[in-house]
């Protein structure tokens, strides 16, 4: 009778530590679109589910992928949503924003000059081949 109750109490307090500890997510956010509403809109997805996990004492790591005509979104003197990333930024500690190679070097040669990206900006290869990597290792996949 000891060690069944011994074992009840090991499973009731591992219980309770995991779900004080809260559950990991992670989100990856699509942004294809040269759109002033869709990257607003996608930066609302950000700071809703960051809030909604923290408010269930969860945590989330949130990737915001931008390719295409959405990667004006983080050039640095095109974005109309400049401020808001800045601000998010030095907010979140959990929000990244990842800038498709690929598009980057195509704005460029366009462009026939440098463009640069806003710091709060990393480059990835490809916009694309990041947001199946990220689906790979269990982000879920939101595009607004």
């Amino acid at each position: 009778m000891k060690k069944l109750t011994l074992a009840a109490v090991m499973a009731l307090t591992t219980a309770t530590a995991a779900f004080a500890e809260g559950k990991a997510h992670y989100v990856a956010i699509h942004v294809d679109q040269n759109d002033p509403q869709v990257m607003n809109m996608a930066l609302n997805n950000a700071k809703n589910v960051d809030s909604y996990y923290q408010s269930q004492g969860d945590t989330v790591t949130i990737e915001l992928v931008a390719y295409g005509p959405g990667l004006n979104m983080l050039v640095a003197d095109k974005s109309p949503v400049r401020d808001r990333i800045s601000a998010m930024s030095l907010e979140m500690d959990n929000i990244s924003f990842a800038a498709c190679g690929n598009t980057h070097r195509a704005m460029q040669a366009k462009a026939g000059t440098d463009v640069p990206l806003m710091e709060e900006a990393r480059m990835v290869p490809s916009g694309v081949v990041r947001l199946i990597e990220l689906q790979e290792q269990g982000y879920a996949y939101v595009r607004p």
